[in-house]
């Protein structure tokens, strides 16, 4: 009982000197009173002086540059079921060596993409085949294999959602990503 009595007259004092009770309000002999918060003063504004500003005739300005045509990385797609490129892609892939050779040290993502039909796994397995002959045709055209990071979707992003043959045909394709 003791213990507890103790305690609660140990808690009732320190809730008494939080509350301002005790020593720590008091002015110690040799220590300065905390001043007082002065008002803030209120200063009006001085009146704000116009300068007349001469107005410029507008100068002609010099014409803009055209922008730079930018060379877009260009997809190539794939027949059913096969992964090996197709002469009509590989002349798409020679084109995209022009963007290659100007943007030199620039990484790229080639991506394997499949349609829907198929298994996971199974188009998995085949969108990485797409992935790593689009790679391997870009090495053999000069492009340094260090710079391209291939991977595989399989059927989980396709560009067109339709159930038909020609948006199977657009799903089965490489995608780069600079």
């Amino acid at each position: 009982m003791k213990i507890k009595s103790f305690g609660m007259i140990m808690l009732i004092l320190v809730l008494l000197m939080s509350l301002g009770y005790g020593c720590s309000k008091k002015v110690v002999k040799g220590e300065a009173a905390a001043p007082k918060a002065e008002e803030p003063k209120v200063v009006a504004p001085e009146p704000k002086q116009e300068i007349p500003v001469q107005q410029e005739t507008p100068k002609a300005e010099a014409p803009k540059a055209a922008p730079a045509v930018i060379a877009v990385l260009k997809d190539i797609n794939f027949d059913f079921d096969k992964y090996n490129i197709r002469p009509g892609d590989a002349e798409t892939l020679k084109q995209n060596l022009d963007w290659f050779n100007a943007n030199q040290g620039k990484k790229v993502k080639v991506e394997g993409h499949c349609d829907e039909r198929g298994t996971v796994e199974y188009n998995l397995v085949l969108g990485q085949k797409r992935a790593d002959s689009t790679k391997n045709y870009l090495i053999n055209l000069g492009v340094d294999g260090k710079l391209l990071a291939t991977v595989s979707y399989g059927k989980e992003k396709p560009v067109d959602p339709g159930h038909n043959e020609e948006a199977w045909a657009k799903n089965r394709r490489a995608h780069f990503l600079p």
